[in-house]
């Protein structure tokens, strides 16, 4: 009977401590989010190819921002069930949720005093971390133009 406690404190331990420390990270890092947001909500964002106010430009530059985040063990553990049973896969869900919303707030940080970002794109890529191919990391791009007025 101690044995069998030994062997499953053994499994049971590191699990554990991978969900409270994982759980734990991705909070702090949605909360670095979240302010830092706060702080770039006056420097509108848009998909589109055109300004959206009507002034003269007196320059524009490419920018961007990019990120890699990696998926804890424990998450990767549940995703892995979720494919054998099948529905939503919220644990990747969530690092994609990260990570594009982390390489929009870098890119928004790298101009400095730019009005707009006008014609944003997002690009993925996954990273794999062993030879079956599973997800363990995803790198996303956020790139646009930065468009700054002429003033008055």
């Amino acid at each position: 009977m101690i044995e069998l406690a030994i062997t499953l404190s053994f499994w049971l331990i590191p699990i554990v401590l991978g969900y409270v420390f994982g759980r734990a990270a991705e909070a702090k890092h949605f909360r670095s989010i979240v302010a830092r947001e706060q702080s770039a909500v006056h420097l509108p964002t848009t998909s589109s190819k055109a300004p959206l106010a009507d002034a003269p430009i007196e320059r524009s530059e490419l920018v961007h921002g990019s990120v890699v985040i990696s998926i804890d063990y424990f998450k990767r553990a549940l995703a892995a069930l979720h494919t054998i049973i099948g529905g939503p896969v919220k644990s990747h869900e969530s690092l994609l949720d990260r990570a594009r919303r982390e390489a929009v707030l870098r890119m928004k940080e790298s101009c400095p005093g730019a009005h707009e970002i006008i014609n944003l794109r997002l690009e993925t890529c996954t990273l794999a971390n062993n030879v079956a191919g599973d997800i363990g990391s995803v790198e996303v791009l956020a790139y646009g133009t930065a468009v700054y007025f002429a003033r008055p």
